[in-house]
């Protein structure tokens, strides 16, 4: 069976924020930057597949999903006809690709994974996502930012908000892009991103 078909299946139950129309977003952009930056594009390619299949089970109370997701290629690369090494630095990239934890990428393939998933964050489809993910989880539309919100980085759940998701994350996202292909094709999407929650801000206030 075709890898592409083979990870799909393992996202039957995924959110639309975090679905395989993401992963295939995220190796769609890992084309674009893998090779500009010389990664190896067989590992690159496992790791970007199998990057989210974890999600579901945080979302449910489960550990960390990129710790879990590269526990999960360990098992399932070996079987799809990967070395051992390979497997090893497939999983690696994975557990390193989360914006919010302590374990930051230091390969290239680990970077270009980490780049490429984080410009699917921003952007017209990083906006979707949010609103698309703040519609499951029953958030508003729009609430004002905690004055602490910076120094906790997160705030509870029941406050979150897709103009919170803005401000603790999606506005930094560029700047913590490792790769220069990355950056650079980030910088209209950053933009972008940016008009958008300053323009929703002025209309919920009523100032335009």
């Amino acid at each position: 069976m075709d890898l592409v078909e083979r990870a799909r299946a393992l996202y039957e139950q995924a959110d639309a924020a975090h679905d395989f129309d993401h992963v295939l977003r995220v190796l769609a952009l890992v084309e674009r930057i893998g090779p500009a930056e010389g990664a190896n594009m067989r590992v690159l390619r496992a790791a970007t597949l199998l990057h989210d299949v974890a999600r579901g089970q945080e979302d449910r109370g489960g550990e960390d999903h990129a710790l879990a997701g590269a526990a999960r290629a360990r098992q399932l690369l070996p079987r799809w006809g990967y070395l051992e090494e390979e497997t090893a630095a497939a999983a690696e990239a994975i557990a390193c690709h989360r914006f919010r934890n302590d374990h930051p990428p230091q390969t290239i393939e680990q970077r270009v994974l980490y780049d490429a998933d984080k410009i699917d964050a921003i952007g017209a489809i990083g906006i979707a996502r949010a609103f698309a993910y703040a519609g499951r989880t029953g958030q508003r539309l729009w609430t004002p930012v905690p004055t602490d919100a910076v120094a906790k980085r997160l705030v509870e759940p029941s406050q979150h908000s897709p103009s919170i998701e803005f401000f603790v994350k999606l506005r930094h996202v560029a700047d913590s892009l490792y790769t220069s292909t990355a950056r650079a094709l980030a910088r209209e999407r950053h933009a972008f991103v940016v008009a958008f929650f300053e323009r929703l801000e002025k209309e919920v206030r009523g100032l335009d």
